[in-house]
């Protein structure tokens, strides 16, 4: 099934769901936050239960006001794909994207709350926004924090910004949370990013570069930092190294023949400094698609630079796991190792 969606549609569900951004859930409030305990079973059954509910979002809202950074005469246009089997859950992908947007899941908890921003893979082909993003924001929204997730442009689709035009809407979506902290009662203190597999790569280029000026202020809210208060890695591309690299990423994001200079710049190992935030890594062993090695550069890159790193390698869980292919894996525990690390870090 294809589905189309214009740049009008999103406006209009932006403005036709903004007032739930103003109150609480009631339908979702009665569950509350599930307890964070020693990793086990009954954490990662419970992280399973709430990513597979079939709530909407409570809000998507478009990241620019018009055409966004560097689109001036594309003719880029929105392209959903859903890849779900008939009267199962979807499993959508964006294999286009002319207007990148944000979708809220508030918490089931009251107050300002802390945030995490969502971003899924695809290898900078398309963005799996089902699995690796609304899933895992129903977890996060029931076990009381916020979560954003993001649907970014694609770097290869002729935007003037190039391979930076993905990090343009990583670093406009932690404005915007920022911007909208009061209405949204969102902690702008604690607002983290976390990535899946391409989505990694973006995650963690936003942890290193996210005071790089790759795109023109468009309103207020790009007068605010675009950091992260906490980084979470999930299979990450990391290097865009021959032999360690995703070659597909690779190629999406920097095209057959890339400089030694881009292969360093776009390589966020290779980034790191005195100041990058706390970060969480978790991959499979046994990942045939994104060597492991990506998440231990990143690992020792962060602890190279004295920056605290929390690292999971599992046995088991090949590539793409995030929440729905990991019963039965050495990978189940890690969603119960990520809230407890988000815990201890203040976020929950």
């Amino acid at each position: 099934m294809t589905i189309q969606i214009s740049r009008r549609g999103i406006a209009a569900a932006a403005l036709a769901t903004a007032a739930l951004l103003r109150g609480t859930r009631e339908a979702g409030a009665a569950q509350g936050a599930a307890p964070v305990g020693p990793a086990n079973d009954a954490g990662m059954m419970e992280a399973v239960r709430l990513s597979r509910q079939r709530r909407a979002p409570d809000a998507v809202v478009p990241l620019w006001p018009g055409i966004p950074p560097g689109g001036e005469g594309l003719t880029v246009k929105d392209l959903v794909i859903d890849h779900g089997p008939a009267g199962g859950p979807s499993d959508r992908t964006a294999e286009s994207v002319a207007s990148p947007s944000l979708a809220f899941f508030r918490s089931t908890s009251p107050g300002p709350r802390g945030t995490v921003l969502v971003i899924p893979g695809g290898g900078y082909v398309d963005v799996w926004f089902d699995k690796e993003g609304y899933d895992v924001a129903r977890w996060l929204s029931g076990s009381g924090l916020h979560a954003a997730v993001l649907t970014y442009r694609l770097p290869a689709a002729g935007w003037k910004g190039g391979p930076d035009t993905p990090l343009q809407d990583a670093q406009r979506a932690m404005r915007l949370l920022r911007q909208n902290a009061r209405e949204w009662s969102v902690d702008g203190n604690r607002i983290g990013v976390l990535g899946f597999s391409a989505g990694g790569h973006l995650a963690a280029s936003l942890i290193t570069r996210h005071d790089a000026p790759v795109y023109a202020p468009v309103d207020g809210a790009d007068s605010l930092p675009a950091a992260p208060q906490l980084g979470g890695l999930a299979y990450p591309v990391i290097s865009m190294q021959d032999g360690l690299t995703h070659p597909g990423s690779k190629q999406q994001l920097l095209g057959a023949h890339p400089t030694p200079e881009q292969v360093t710049a776009y390589s966020p190992d290779q980034n790191v400094r005195t100041g990058t935030c706390p970060t969480f890594l978790v991959h499979a062993a046994d990942d045939g698609a994104v060597p492991v090695g990506n998440s231990l550069a990143m690992f020792q890159a962060l602890r190279r630079q004295d920056v605290a790193a929390e690292m999971h390698v599992f046995e088991s869980g090949g590539h793409g796991f995030a929440l729905r292919s990991i019963e039965g894996r050495s990978a189940e525990p890690w969603p119960d190792l990520y809230r407890r690390w988000l815990k201890r870090h203040g976020f929950a």
